[in-house]
């Protein structure tokens, strides 16, 4: 992904840090001292380790470096994952999203002030609260019969209970299962389990933090996608630096630091970039100051969410403290589509690729895979994470087996509308503008022809009957090119390699 990829950084500002009671990354930019790339991103525990050079039979190409961790396994739902940028977001509906295989509803419950996260079950029937409303009391309600829920989960009305009989609506089993969640850089992250011993996780445990996006001196982009291929896929492809859509390439020289449970940084010549674990991978340059006093940073985060096996959700971040004004005047659905366009280079050989390496085994990556140059070192890094700390794979526990969606129609699995659009504030605001016009221009155009059609000869000038007809064509025209842009831009775009 071209457009999406890190670029080549320079020197790093201070990044991402995930606030736990000791940090595991810190990255503090320090102008005064030469540059070492992240010399003082990792601040893991590190026992004795030793050092690898071969990442594939053949070829040495990183530096692997193994770590004893005292729990060598990844738990993958005992992490905060992102669900959706709050821009994004109405505040007047529930939205049902799948993170981690759970089905959830995240809503704005105006009484506590708070995005709130919540099973997306109703307990009386099972209904998707999703598919409900906010009452005018700011409750979440299911409208199949109409329970409602506050932001703790408690069910506050029964509407088929009797007033004068026992108080159902306090039984536990009236309640909904309510999950930690907190906003942080203008994301909703919630944390996968709903047990009790969790409600303060986020006084010991917080999502990864990104300080530059709380910066008023930064302007950034936020972007949402569904994807059609799995988390392991979507994570390797956006730490890839190397691919290109045609030849042009050139060797990158990359080496991995040690690697450990909770992630890894990459150096390269002026750069350097850092995978977060599980879904967080960050990219950073500073561009040379020229005339300006105050250093010009560009920071790029990709946000790798688990949906399910063969899906993930992308929320892809681009902040920079230079030309913060073209934010404001440009909407952001325009960059948008550049966005969707480089997803969509690699979408389908990537559905396809997913389902070569699932055949091969996810566990055999290395086997199956020929990584011969030091520009896959990110690559092969987070693959070796990925065995080491999960036997290669998420673990899903019991909620899935092994296989993978079958593949739909090429229009259906690069559609834009609905991993998108409609998730998308601006791009869905946009949409409905442009169909509106599109409409205007028709009726303007019929309009004008039967005026052209009925106006008796005499009763308006020559000149006046052409203006109106030339009109009517004019409108017809653009009606027919604005269809097209809105399809081939908010609905499907046949990216094909051969013919770009």
């Amino acid at each position: 992904m071209e457009a999406l990829r890190a670029p080549t950084p320079v020197s790093p500002p201070s990044l991402i840090r995930t606030q736990l009671s000791k940090p595991i990354f810190t990255l503090p930019f320090t102008p005064n001292k030469p540059y070492s790339p992240l010399t003082t991103l990792t601040q893991f525990k590190t026992p004795k380790f030793k050092t690898l050079t071969a990442i594939s039979p053949s070829v040495s190409t990183e530096q692997e470096t193994e770590t004893h961790d005292q729990d060598e396994k990844f738990d993958w739902f005992s992490q905060w994952y992102a669900v959706m940028p709050v821009c994004d977001l109405d505040k007047r509906a529930p939205h049902g999203k799948k993170v981690m295989g759970l089905d959830v509803v995240v809503w704005w419950d105006k009484n506590e002030n708070a995005w709130k996260v919540f099973d997306d079950m109703c307990p009386h029937r099972l209904a998707p609260l999703s598919q409900g409303r906010i009452d005018q009391w700011g409750r979440l309600q299911c409208v199949y019969h109409g329970w409602c829920f506050s932001g703790s989960g408690d069910c506050k009305l029964i509407p088929q209970a009797p007033p004068d009989g026992p108080p159902v609506n306090t039984f536990k089993k009236a309640c909904v299962a309510v999950y930690p969640s907190t906003v942080q850089n203008g994301i909703v992250w919630f944390w996968p389990n709903t047990d009790p011993q969790y409600k303060d996780i986020l006084t010991k445990k917080k999502p990864p933090s990104i300080p530059e996006l709380d910066d008023p001196s930064y302007t950034f982009q936020m972007f949402n996608r569904e994807i059609p291929y799995g988390y392991e896929i979507l994570a390797e492809n956006l730490m890839d630096p190397a691919h290109v859509d045609r030849e042009g390439g050139a060797p990158i020289d990359i080496t991995i630091d040690p690697i450990h449970k909770n992630g890894f940084t990459a150096n390269q010549p002026y750069g350097g970039s850092k995978f977060v674990a599980p879904s967080v991978h960050i990219s950073f340059t500073e561009i040379p100051k020229g005339k300006s006093a105050q250093p010009r940073r560009l920071l790029l985060i990709f946000i790798c969410i688990p949906v399910s096996p063969g899906n993930s959700r992308l929320i892809f971040i681009s902040g920079r403290n230079f030309a913060v004004g073209i934010d404001r005047i440009v909407p952001r659905w325009t960059f948008h589509i550049g966005q969707n366009l480089v997803i969509d280079s690699d979408l389908y050989l990537l559905h396809i690729e997913e389902k070569k390496l699932m055949e091969a085994g996810f566990s055999n990556w290395e086997k199956a895979c020929f990584v011969p140059t030091k520009s896959d070192a990110k690559v092969v890094a987070f693959r070796k994470w990925l065995k080491k700390y999960s036997g290669g794979r998420i673990d899903w526990g019991n909620k899935f087996n092994k296989s993978l969606p079958s593949t739909p129609p090429r229009e259906q699995l690069m559609d834009r509308y609905w991993s998108h659009v409609v998730n998308c504030s601006s791009c869905n605001g946009a949409y409905k503008g442009l169909k509106a016009l599109e409409v205007a221009l028709q009726v303007f155009s019929a309009a004008a022809v039967a005026m052209v059609a009925a106006t008796k000869q005499g009763i308006i000038s020559v000149a006046a009957r052409n203006t109106l007809a030339v009109a009517a064509v004019l409108c017809f025209v653009g009606s027919k090119w604005l269809a097209y842009f809105v399809y081939k831009n908010f609905h499907f775009h046949d990216y094909n390699h051969a013919f770009q």
